[in-house]
């Protein structure tokens, strides 16, 4: 467990990221990462669930639709 500390940030007020979480979580400056509420409270990943479903759901259309997006690729 990671404790943070939160810092006032101009109006608003942050949390900032040690070194070691940021090479975890593979992120850097400017990168986005969300935050989604679980069982037992919050969770901080960089990954979007619903990003990875439209990703998954355009892979199927590019699998079975690969002949008609070779065409339109000419």
């Amino acid at each position: 467990m990671t404790a943070l500390k939160l810092t006032q940030i101009g109006n608003s007020v942050g949390v900032i990221l040690p070194k070691e979480v940021l090479a975890r979580l593979k992120l850097e400056k400017g990168d986005t990462v969300y935050l989604t509420d679980a069982a037992d409270g919050i969770r901080l990943t960089p990954y979007s669930a619903e990003f990875e479903a439209q990703m998954t759901e355009a892979r199927e259309i590019m699998k079975r639709r690969r002949q008609v997006l070779r065409e339109l690729a000419k």
